[in-house]
């Protein structure tokens, strides 16, 4: 590593957005041949960091020095012309344009009629440099989002990037795509590159970072030689608390089988076929995890589960009841709860108080209605037994839900849905954006509801969540499920190649 002058130096960073400080004067320093991590809960302030030094936002206070010079940086073509690319969670990718195209795409010099042969012959050569298998000639929307994430490396790299910003790379990445990420990685830095990557997944940081900058509530708490420090420590400075990572799990002998699914098949919005005679069965007692990359079917399962899409084909049993294709209303009053991945657009009606939210399953029935009316004294005591029950943050019942913070937006979800459900519970990335901390109540709460006797489909794309807490794991891969595997006798290696489209042996 480079002792001289860092290559990326950000000295007390201010950002503001009305009513919110989101860098409160945080310092940052990158050396050239490093992998520096930025690590930090949901609304730590990672991403908007990043957004000053790639350009997209102005800083309000703060320097930012490359290489010893100050610089300034008032849009992404500054910072790409400065040597610095970012490769965001969304990729900045046209999808009916070939690889070649989006290379072009942007590029300053660029003749009128553009050498199209001899960017392919770049691409093809900085692909084979870096082990990053792209076609030029393949077009965007034919590849999977592991590949796309390569032709946005790529093309940065292309341009002349020294400094890299990628912002939650593995989001999207089989385990084995993440390992050869983490390679790619390392190849880079060793070439004298400075790599800075946004997460929130400990695991990340140790695995591929050389130093760590941990980031609470817009402020700096402290940077780290990872070999030096551990995850506990990290996870502490991160939240503020020591937290538990060993969560533990009773046995148990999985009951009646409370829901089956069989053969079904549904399309997505472009009326494609998302889920392809998918199969499976959820016993009282356990948890099964559906693991996958995003985007391949997980989505339009739970919501045909739950009634807010129709399947095209195949059964939905509950308690050997057919409820196929019956209206969401029909699915509560059976007792399916539905934990969703949007939890504010879906899950929640954000200006309703928590108490009104809370009680959005149970209003049509006693104590909380009276014949049509709503009885306010018990919809007030129902929601001040619940928020002290699953200990929810928040000034009052009457408080606007979307007041609340994510964790706590997630056990008021949690609270009604279990209150509510009868034992068959669907949670869609129950811990998605969360910090460590409120990922473990969610965990624990989820354990709790497993040991009483409930029923829990889990569908998350973090394969250690789904490793923590599921008796069994089926993968799915483009609608079908490639196969189930006890959670005990799971392996890692396995469970990539099934996620990646190889049927279990």
């Amino acid at each position: 590593m480079d002792d001289q002058a860092p290559a990326v130096e950000m000295r007390g960073i201010v950002k503001r957005f009305p009513g919110v400080i989101a860098n409160d004067h945080v310092d940052l320093d990158v050396r050239a041949g490093e992998i520096h991590a930025l690590l930090g809960e949901n609304g730590a302030g990672k991403s908007t960091l990043m957004n000053v030094l790639s350009g997209l936002y102005r800083e309000d206070a703060g320097e930012i020095h490359l290489r010893g010079q100050r610089v300034e940086i008032g849009s992404p073509r500054d910072a790409i012309n400065l040597g610095i690319g970012m490769v965001h969670q969304h990729f900045m990718l046209v999808e009916p344009m070939t690889v070649a195209e989006n290379f072009m795409l942007g590029l300053e010099q660029l003749e009128f009629v553009p050498d199209e042969k001899q960017i392919e012959r770049d691409i093809v050569e900085l692909s084979k440099r870096y082990g990053l298998g792209v076609h030029p000639d393949a077009y965007i929307w034919q590849l999977s989002v592991g590949e796309q994430q390569r032709i946005e490396i790529l093309r940065l790299l292309h341009r002349g990037a020294g400094i890299l910003i990628l912002d939650e790379p593995t989001a999207v990445l089989t385990p084995q795509e993440a390992d050869e990420l983490g390679r790619t990685l390392n190849q880079m830095a060793g070439e004298g590159k400075a790599i800075i990557f946004i997460t929130h997944k400990l695991r990340e940081v140790m695995a591929f970072s050389d130093r760590v900058t941990v980031l609470r509530d817009g402020e700096n708490v402290d940077t780290l030689v990872t070999t030096e420090t551990s995850r506990d420590e990290l996870a502490r400075l991160m939240v503020g608390r020591e937290v538990l990572f060993r969560i533990e799990k009773e046995e148990r002998e999985p009951g009646e089988v409370v829901l089956s699914v069989q053969n079904l098949e549904a399309l997505n919005e472009k009326g494609l076929p998302a889920l392809k005679n998918a199969s499976f069965e959820v016993q009282a007692g356990e948890i099964l995890g559906i693991a996958g990359v995003a985007g391949n079917g997980q989505r339009e399962l739970a919501e045909v589960i739950n009634g807010l899409r129709e399947a095209t084909s195949g059964t939905i049993r509950v308690r050997d009841q057919d409820v196929t294709n019956q209206s969401p209303g029909k699915m509560i009053a059976i007792g399916v709860s539905h934990v969703p991945e949007d939890r504010v657009g879906v899950g929640l009606v954000p200006n309703l108080p928590v108490s009104d939210n809370l009680a959005l399953k149970g209003y049509r029935e006693p104590p909380l209605s009276r014949g049509p009316f709503l009885v306010p004294k018990a919809i007030r005591d129902f929601a001040a037994r619940l928020i002290s029950l699953f200990d929810i943050a928040t000034p009052s019942a009457e408080t606007p839900v979307k007041l609340l913070s994510g964790g706590n937006l997630q056990k008021t979800i949690l609270a009604r849905e279990i209150t509510a459900g009868r034992g068959l519970i669907v949670a869609v990335h129950p811990t998605h954006g969360l910090d460590v901390g409120a990922t473990e109540t969610v965990h624990q709460t989820l354990l709790e509801q497993r040991d009483e006797g409930a029923a829990i489909l889990l569908i998350s794309e973090d394969l250690d969540e789904l490793l923590t807490l599921s008796d069994r794991i089926a993968v799915i891969y483009e609608g079908r499920i490639m196969g189930v595997t006890e959670t005990d006798e799971a392996d890692v290696e396995e469970l990539g190649l099934m996620m990646a489209g190889e049927l279990k042996g």
